[in-house]
């Protein structure tokens, strides 16, 4: 249903077109910019209190920050202006970022361990993946053909990203609205090659290691199973997908959104689940979308199995959350949260239920 077509940005970096099958051949145009190669000096350090790596990527301060619509870097090239997509229009692109967290182009540092401190390159990948040329539009705004193709280019990435020398770890997400801290408008999601698992996949992953060996079954099967059971978290189900407000909702508004069959990622789900998915998706962006008089900044967060490890205890599933507590209140992470990592609910998770599925088109 997709066809794929690479090219080579002015520094080297690759970019990959995405368009549904039977549109016309795409041509690989020539990014005529003059850009320095990309070289980065990320760095992990480990945590010794906790056992966390922490990325330390000090060239991303230089970052592009919240163009006007006209000097948007991820809109298509046009009438004499040159972007990060050198073509005229685009279906669905990813690239290379220009300011990774984690880079295989980065600038070698000899590794450190004494015991105490340990430092590591910050190898591995980050891609931006743009879901629509239309620089006002939104995922949400997207048809479920338009929404499937994104699916099939977090799989094809995923399938690519897996075979990056140094990566663990892949995680598709997006960072939708200013509240969130976006920098850019333009409707885009990341993608992050990691070099290690990081703390929520491995805290999730952890738990389900030790509900299966006390009870020889699937933490993640389970969990849906007592969703579908109670229903009164249900917020969308389908033939292949549920979407439900999780039982301990850390957020103000959360959705997790699970297929009913285990697959330990994106590219293993068959056609017929990524078209639900999409429909399933989008219908869940829509109530979010009409909830208030503006839209809900989200994250949308993929989480899928690692890349080395652990493959037959993950379940793929997103995790969809919002920091908006009411029309015009946010939830910030104050001293419980950020400094205990303690989380205290705003909003009862039956109750983020009723009021999504009363948000019907």
């Amino acid at each position: 249903m997709t066809r794929r077509t690479t090219g080579r940005l002015a520094d080297d970096r690759e970019i990959i077109w995405y368009d549904v099958d039977g549109s016309p051949e795409r041509s690989v145009p020539v990014d005529p910019r003059d850009l320095p190669h990309t070289a980065t000096s990320s760095q992990m350090r480990l945590d010794p209190l906790t056992g966390e790596w922490i990325a330390l990527a000090s060239h991303r301060q230089s970052r592009t920050f919240m163009p006007p619509a006209d000097e948007c870097p991820l809109c298509p090239s046009r009438d004499g202006r040159h972007t990060e997509v050198p073509s005229e229009d685009y279906q669905v692109v990813a690239f290379e970022n220009r300011f990774p967290s984690f880079s295989n182009r980065g600038e070698g540092i000899d590794p450190v361990d004494d015991g105490l401190e340990q430092v590591r390159a910050g190898v591995g990948r980050c891609e931006v993946l743009c879901f629509s040329s239309d620089h006002d539009g939104s995922f949400a705004a997207l048809t479920p053909q338009q929404a499937r193709l994104v699916v099939d280019a977090w799989a094809d990435r995923t399938s690519a990203l897996a075979q990056t020398p140094g990566v663990e770890h892949i995680f598709p997400f997006e960072n939708r609205g200013r509240e969130i801290g976006v920098t850019l408008q333009h409707p885009h999601g990341q993608i992050y090659g990691y070099p290690f698992v990081p703390p929520r996949a491995r805290t999730e992953l952890a738990s389900a290691r030790a509900y299966a060996e006390r009870t020889g079954r699937s933490l993640f099967g389970d969990i849906v199973a007592q969703e579908l059971a109670d229903g009164t978290r249900v917020v969308v189900e389908s033939e292949h997908w549920v979407a439900f407000v999780p039982y301990a909702a850390r957020w103000p508004m959360e959705v997790h959104l699970y297929p009913r069959v285990q697959r330990p990622d994106i590219p293993s789900l068959t056609d017929a689940e990524r078209d639900d998915f999409a429909r399933v998706y989008l219908d869940v962006l829509g109530r979010f979308d009409r909830l208030y008089s503006t839209s809900m900044p989200y994250i949308a967060a993929w989480q899928q199995a690692p890349v080395h490890q652990d493959r037959d205890l993950a379940w793929l599933h997103l995790e969809l959350f919002s920091i908006r507590r009411g029309e015009d209140k946010l939830k910030y992470l104050a001293g419980s949260e950020s400094g205990m990592g303690a989380f205290i609910g705003d909003v009862a998770p039956e109750q983020q239920a009723q009021m999504l599925r009363e948000a019907k088109a």
